[in-house]
């Protein structure tokens, strides 16, 4: 997976492309796989970007999506799903799309500002200025 992002002044991360390639063995149904992956996607954009929960006096914040923060439509980037051909027996999709977006957007942030983010999700007050 590659992530094509942008740093504005103020630390702000925009992800504009992704460009994903999967090899799941055969392919039965090839838009399941890639709405799969870009679910998956979407899901992992959300915890690497937005989903922050704070604890206050031993509380949770957070209580419901109102003030949860999750990626929006407007939000989302252009997504590239390849398919990898293979002679390989199927086997499945699941949740493939999650894990490697995290690593993908915190490369390319570290590729356009030279700050190594080690924690999740992006605190874009060490990305501003």
């Amino acid at each position: 997976m590659v992530a094509n992002v942008s740093v504005a002044g103020d630390g702000q991360v925009t992800v504009h492309r992704v460009v994903c390639a999967v090899d799941c063995g055969t392919v039965i149904n090839p838009k399941i796989v890639e709405a799969q992956m870009i679910g998956g996607i979407v899901f992992g954009l959300t915890a690497t970007l937005k989903s922050l929960i704070t604890v206050d006096k031993g509380r949770v914040q957070q209580g419901n999506f109102d003030d949860f923060a999750l990626l929006r439509m407007d939000e989302v980037p252009k997504i590239d799903v390849h398919l990898a051909a293979s002679n390989k027996p199927p086997s499945g999709i699941g949740e493939v799309g999650v894990p490697p977006i995290a690593p993908a957007v915190i490369n390319a942030i570290f590729a356009a500002t030279g700050k190594r983010l080690r924690s999740l999700p992006v605190d874009f007050d060490k990305l501003a200025g």
